[in-house]
């Protein structure tokens, strides 16, 4: 028996499925006219799992399962032999047991030693379906999708059912008709320039979304995502379009609330002021979601001195919270539709909602607004009738808490929009409010933080200035801008020994709390050796070495984390000015020159040694000495005066001395005009120091040399009480007479070499004895039994205040009487 072979093309047909093939690699072997294999490859071994041993030498016909048909057999040998190869399907054994369709080839035959022989070759038949027609109609008019075909002329020539229910319009009333007739509510316009585009290019356009309405849901705009292809007859002419629908309102909403999300970190929270920030909330808000939006906080939310949190352990409180309107923003310019304005304060919770409302933070969702509700009219009258006049028909009101703190509430409401909020713009109020919420809890934090901080420094700097007889003195403090922090600027006018008067300025780097804490810390320092009488140059190095140890101090103490006061580094200037001599003396570390004015108007910035920043450690310092003309200026300033993004600092320095130099204007006057000189908003602090100079005459200082000789004290009490008599000033002989005793009998006592006593005539009686010697007197309690040790305490008590100050020859020790 011999196996049939169909010939090619044939076999039954089959509706609705037919199959198609798919070829896989050839697999090859040769056969002899007989019907014995002599050839085998790998390729039939893989395709048939038969090694070559198994196959080659035995009959071809073990192979096929396939009836046998001998009259096709014959038929396909002749048409072999005759040089025309045959093609066809047929159907082989596997060496698993299991059938494989292939398409096998004959080819002509040939001779192989003598041998007439045939190229049999074999492909596996892979089978997949193709869809029938009664498979695509059923597929056209169920698809999930809505679909349409229109004509050259866009007109509507066929639909499924899916698309009548999108668009809400009936198969009978779209045929025949185009889209921007049935759907006003689309953009329908612009889905025909679409669809002519196709026409016109024969590309196809894939997922072009747009908003819409429809007349299946009339309340509500959809997003809509269409695709649009060509339709090409056997000629590839273009014909018509066939586009897709599909509803896409979901995604659309979760991308734009994303987006809106975004959008409003980007806009809301810019500035660190609680106020702006709820008006930003209320801008963004409007008219993206609403059409009218308030943004109310409780009063401490808005103190910068009370902590400002309205819940308490033991719950919400019973009385109604005071809140005041921070921002609203309304599709009407004016905002006509508020009861409070911007400031006012406001007590709305949405009817029925109590106080538990802000408590809980859940928001309310009131679709649709009934102005005639009982609970509205009663409590809420005046808001019922401004519902009813600007249509007032949805509201979702948003409790705004950050980090467990009631932060007031949000409300949004619409009007020309006719669209009801719905749970998912709840969501998206929710975030937005959240979000700003924390911008409004990090503005009001930092607001309290910068006006502690703004008391603080405040405190910290001299309430006063007294300049003495030495000189007349005015003050400028303008603190930084609120986002760039206070810093640690500061100045002070220090009254010293002889009349004299120091003049310091400084500036710590940095800002807010640590920086106005540290000004605090090295002002009291510079005050305490200042008292000490040391030279500037001194008092500097003294300063650096405190700011050195503060720094590494903390910076080893964790405690120090919670109100960081560690000094980076400070730029200091101390100036101490003589009235007697006109003598100033000054020294600076890392800051600016002072700037000087003669009474003529001449402006200078003296070149004084630059000096290291204050922390450095282990850089010397120097001092300067300049006479200064009586009435003349000096000025003392920090960075933030002459220093400006826009500006060079020699510009700022000029700009400063040609406003100083109108120097017969009053002191105060000069500090207004120099305020003048900054910009607004500045980033950093600005402190200015002018002192107007004066000097003692010769009639108001006397003093002579004193023998050192024990003897010559009596003398010294002469010669002061005749000086006493002639300044009128008979009432301060006595304490003047036992001060100068006490103080020239140590001097003759203990200081080897000249001694030099001196009066002057200032705010105070001055009494000043000079030696040559480097050792302090020191106050002791004196015993019953002592002969001494009781004159240092009898000055101590005589005296307003006394001390000792050193000098290149030695010392001076002084005491101040009130006249």
């Amino acid at each position: 028996m011999t196996p049939a072979i169909p010939e090619s093309g044939e076999g039954p047909g089959t509706e609705p499925c037919i199959g198609t093939e798919e070829e896989a690699s050839d697999a090859a072997a040769i056969v002899t006219l007989a019907g014995t294999v002599i050839g085998w490859t790998r390729s039939a071994e893989e395709l048939l799992g038969r090694a070559a041993h198994e196959v080659v030498g035995g009959s071809v016909g073990r192979l096929l399962a396939m009836p046998e048909d001998p009259h096709r057999l014959t038929e396909i040998v002749k048409r072999c032999r005759g040089g025309r190869p045959w093609s066809g399907m047929v159907t082989l054994w596997h060496g698993d047991g299991r059938r494989i369709e292939v398409n096998l080839r004959v080819s002509a035959s040939f001779e192989v030693g003598g041998v007439e022989c045939f190229l049999v070759s074999a492909r596996e038949r892979i089978t997949r379906w193709a869809i029938g027609q009664s498979v695509l109609d059923g597929f056209l008019t169920r698809s999930p999708v809505g679909m349409a075909i229109v004509d050259m002329d866009l007109r509507c020539v066929w639909c499924n059912s899916i698309l009548e229910s999108i668009g809400g319009v009936p198969r009978e009333q779209r045929l025949g008709r185009r889209l921007s007739d049935l759907l006003p509510g689309l953009e329908g316009e612009t889905i025909e320039g679409v669809m002519r585009k196709v026409l016109r290019t024969g590309e196809p356009v894939s997922d072009f979304e747009y908003l819409g309405w429809s007349w299946a849901d009339p309340h509500r705009q959809h997003a809509y995502s269409t695709s649009f292809f060509p339709l090409v007859d056997a000629e590839g002419t273009v014909t018509g379009i066939c586009y897709m629908v599909l509803d896409v309102t979901d995604r659309w909403n979760a991308r734009q609330l994303l987006s809106m999300v975004n959008d409003a970190g980007a806009c809301v929270g810019s500035t660190l002021d609680v106020m702006r920030t709820a008006q930003e909330l209320a801008d963004f808000a409007v008219p993206r979601f609403a059409d009218f939006t308030v943004v109310d906080l409780l009063e401490p939310v808005l103190s910068t001195e009370r902590h400002g949190t309205w819940l308490s352990d033991a719950g919400p409180p019973t009385a109604p919270p005071l809140m005041r309107r921070a921002g609203m923003s309304s599709v009407r310019d004016g905002c006509p539709e508020a009861v409070a304005q911007v400031g006012d304060p406001v007590d709305f919770i949405p009817p029925p909602h109590d106080l538990g409302l802000l408590a809980n933070g859940d928001p309310v969702l009131i679709p649709v607004l009934n102005p005639d509700n009982p609970q509205w009219i009663v409590e809420q009258p005046s808001r019922t009738s401004t519902i009813r006049e600007f249509g007032l028909h949805s509201l979702i009101s948003v409790p705004m808490r950050a980090r467990d703190t009631v932060l007031g509430l949000t409300t949004f409401i619409r009007s020309q929009n006719p669209a009801p909020f719905t749970s998912d713009d709840v969501l998206l109020a929710r975030e937005l409010v959240a979000r700003a919420a924390v911008c409004v809890d990090n503005a009001r934090r930092y607001t309290r933080e910068h006006h502690a901080t703004l008391t603080l420094q405040h405190s910290l700097l001299p309430h006063t200035l007294e300049g003495g007889m030495a000189v007349d003195v005015a003050s400028m403090y303008l603190p930084a801008d609120a986002k760039d922090g206070v810093g640690g600027d500061w100045f002070d006018v220090i009254p010293l020994s002889g009349a004299r008067v120091g003049l310091v300025v400084g500036d710590v780097v940095g800002h807010g709390l640590s920086a106005a804490a540290t000004m605090g810390r090295l002002r009291t320092a510079v005050q305490t050796l200042a008292d000490m009488d040391l030279p500037p140059d001194e008092l500097l190095a003294h300063l650096d070495d405190l700011v050195l140890r503060l720094s590494e101090e903390e910076s080893h103490d964790a405690s120090a984390d919670l109100i960081r006061t560690t000094v980076m580094g400070a730029t200091c200037l101390y100036a101490i000015y003589d009235p007697v001599t006109r003598n100033c003396t000054l020294a600076r570390a890392g800051h600016p020159p002072p700037v000087l004015v003669t009474p003529q108007g001449g402006v200078s910035f003296p070149e004084l040694p630059p000096g290291p920043p204050l922390g450095l450690g282990g850089l010397p310092f120097e001092a300067v000495d300049i006479e200064l003309a009586e009435n003349s200026l000096i000025g003392l300033y920090t960075n933030g005066l002459i220093e400006d993004g826009a500006q060079d600092v020699d510009v700022g320095m000029a700009r400063l001395g040609d406003v100083l130099a109108r120097c017969d204007l009053p002191l105060e006057t000069l500090c207004a005009d120099v305020r003048g000189l900054t910009s607004t908003p500045q980033s950093d602090d600005v402190a200015f120091l002018v002192a107007r100079t004066h000097a003692l005459s010769a009639d108001r200082v006397a003093s002579w040399d004193v023998a050192c000789d024990p003897a010559a004290v009596a003398g010294a009490r002469a010669l002061a009480t005749r000086q006493l008599r002639e300044w009128g000033m008979e009432e301060l002989t006595m304490q003047t007479e036992l001060v100068v005793s006490e103080l020239v009998t140590n001097a003759v006592r203990y200081a080897p070499g000249a001694v030099r006593l001196r009066l002057l005539r200032a705010s105070r009686l001055i009494c000043e004895v000079t030696d040559t010697s480097n050792s302090s007197p020191r106050l002791r309690h004196a015993r019953t039994t002592d002969e001494g040790g009781r004159g240092l305490f009898l000055v101590a008590q005589l005296a307003h205040r006394w001390g000792t100050r050193y000098t290149h020859e030695g010392k001076i020790i002084w005491a101040e009487l009130d006249s």
